[in-house]
């Protein structure tokens, strides 16, 4: 008799920000359709942020992150992005194996719950140069301390 493992995974899927506002519900109904289908059992499913695309996505310039937890068997999660692959209400997804991840990381607020006025992406002004190079060091000790952790 074989035993299916289920392990945790993160999964971020990618929405367009009016879709989102205007059917809200709908999207998370259609992305909690996906995990079910997959077998996966949510762990929590929210709003990570809304945000301004890098580049245009399916002619969309903005979009909503909807996080997601959940643990499913390996074997499934290919239908999960395929069934991405097929939607027109969801445009990509990212979905990452989250074993280390504790109940304490995942709960921790995101940037939707902690600007929940709008745009968590602070205004900031042209910095001199020395910034630059401060802001550039503090990129590099994050980076450190996220590779020491893992």
């Amino acid at each position: 008799m074989k035993t299916a493992v289920k392990r945790l995974y993160e999964g971020l899927f990618l929405v367009d920000s009016a879709l989102a506002a205007s059917d809200w519900d709908g999207v998370l109904g259609t992305i909690r359709k996906f995990l079910e289908r997959a077998g996966a059992d949510i762990v929590s499913l929210r709003k990570w942020d809304d945000r301004r695309l890098a580049y245009e996505v399916d002619g969309k310039s903005r979009g909503t992150y909807i996080l997601t937890y959940f643990h499913c068997e390996p074997s499934r999660v290919h239908g999960i992005e395929r069934d991405v692959n097929l939607s027109e209400r969801v445009l990509r997804v990212l979905i990452l194996r989250a074993d280390r991840m504790s109940r304490e990381d995942m709960e921790k607020p995101t940037p939707a719950e902690l600007h929940p006025e709008g745009s968590s992406m602070p205004v900031t002004e042209p910095s001199e140069p020395e910034d630059s190079v401060a802001d550039a060091s503090a990129v590099e000790a994050a980076d450190e301390e996220a590779a020491a952790s893992e």
